[in-house]
Parts: structure tokens; C-alpha cells; sequence
């Protein structure tokens, strides 16, 4: 262990109510925000289950649930389903392009109405300029934006973190009509297949939450690794479904 991850300070948040799970409260622990971070400091957190909103790095600390479960993809053993295959064929047509903000009225009115008509019960309704800047911000340099167009129209925006061993799917967030392409799902196998191009090991996807179906999903990126007790291990039904 480092000097810096040994003199790391950390906080807990009071009891809130659970923004997953229906009458439950959660508390959250996060790393002192006056520490100074680097990518490989940030990395190391993130294989001890740590996720990043804007500049804040946390993790779950309920006092007497577990469901919260980080994930993360091997994307060199990923093989994707024939649904999945799909999927991408569908989408082959997109076009991709990193650029180095998303704070262009384009991104921010595919956001605005995003949320408006994906998540008008989420907490990060009403979409805000503002919370938005704040949340999918450059964090430490390590933030990558993606877009994807179809010919010159703004599809999909997917905010990735690079990680010294992998990549980080922070937020996507996509056009609400265009159903017909899963454009989710496609982010999500698109920045596996970038990953897996640029050599590295992971795609983390952030928590896994078996009775939430916002979060379920994550199961269908197999296989898939789960923090459990402070290990990685590979997914299982039976073992995952006793937290």
C-alpha cells in the first residue's frame, strides 16, 4: 500500500433515503475532496469499489445492507450474445468521435431531454446546467468524452474515466426516440471493444444492484466480475443473490 492510500481520509455521509431501493436508507463513504488525486491513485479506488460523481470519489457504506455490488467487465474474455451481436451491427452506421468537453448546447439539449423523458423520477430530475457541468466534468484528466452520430445528428454522449487498468463508464446518455437502436446497451459493448483495442483489462460499470431494474442489467455483459467482501470474483447467480 502507498503513503498516499495509507494517509487517505475518509468521510461518511448521515442516513439518506436509498436513491435504488424503495424505503431504505443508505450512507455513503467518500474520500476527503482536499485530497490530492491522480489517475493512478483514482485507479487504485476504483478496484477497491470507489466510483467518482464529479470530483468526489465514494463508495456504499450501509450499515445493514449490502446490495450495492461493484462490477466490472474482462473485456478480453467478453463475448456478447447474439441479441448483443445485434446490437452493434445495428448501430454500425454511428459515427465516433472524442472530443475534449461536452459543454456545447448540442450535448447539453440531448442530456436535457434524456433526463425529461428517461428519468423524471430520478434524482438528477430536472435536468440542470449547472448539476450537469458539475457531475460529468474532466476529472483529473482522466476523463474522455465520446460521441456518436448518425451523419451529422448528436446520438449518444458516453462519459468514460481511463484508469490505468481499464476504462470507467461514468454516465451516457443518449436520444430518448431512437429506441429501435438500443443505444445504451450499444455504449456499453462499444467502450468494451475500445477498451479491449487499447489493451486494457476492465470495463468498470459501476454498482450492480439485483432488485433494481435500472441497475440489473449489468448482468448481461458476461462474463462479469463482482467486489464481494473486498474480492473481485467471477458472477454467480447463487453467490451474488446471498448479499
Amino acid at each position: 500500500m502507498t503513503s498516499s492510500m495509507r494517509d487517505l481520509k475518509v468521510y461518511t455521509t448521515y442516513p439518506h433515503s436509498c436513491s435504488y431501493l424503495k424505503d431504505q436508507e443508505a450512507t455513503t463513504l467518500f474520500i476527503d475532496p482536499r485530497q490530492e488525486m491522480d489517475q493512478a491513485l483514482y485507479s487504485r479506488l476504483s478496484t477497491m469499489g470507489f466510483r467518482r460523481s464529479g470530483n468526489h470519489i465514494y463508495r456504499p457504506h450501509c450499515a445493514s445492507c449490502t446490495a450495492c455490488i461493484p462490477a466490472r467487465v474482462p473485456v478480453r474474455e467478453f463475448r456478447p450474445s447474439r441479441a448483443q451481436r445485434r446490437t452493434f451491427k445495428r448501430n454500425s452506421d454511428l459515427r465516433i468521435e472524442q472530443t475534449g468537453d461536452i459543454n456545447d448546447p448540442v450535448a447539453y439539449d440531448l442530456y436535457y431531454r434524456y433526463i425529461e423523458q428517461r428519468h423524471a423520477d430520478g434524482d438528477m430530475f430536472p435536468p440542470d446546467r449547472e448539476q450537469y457541468t458539475s457531475f460529468l466534468s474532466d476529472a483529473w484528466n482522466c476523463t474522455r468524452y465520446y460521441r456518436f452520430y448518425e451523419g451529422e445528428r448528436l446520438l449518444a454522449v458516453a462519459v468514460v474515466d481511463a484508469l490505468t487498468d481499464g476504462m470507467s463508464a461514468i454516465y451516457t446518455f443518449f436520444e430518448p426516440e431512437a429506441e429501435r437502436r438500443s443505444l445504451g446497451s450499444y455504449a456499453i459493448l462499444w467502450q468494451i471493444e475500445h477498451a479491449r483495442e487499447l489493451g486494457l483489462d476492465y470495463l468498470y460499470l459501476g454498482y450492480w444492484i439485483r432488485n433494481c431494474a435500472k441497475m440489473s442489467y449489468k448482468t448481461d455483459y458476461r462474463p462479469l466480475e463482482l467486489c464481494i467482501g473486498n474480492r473481485w470474483q467471477a458472477f454467480q447467480e447463487d453467490a451474488a443473490g446471498s448479499q
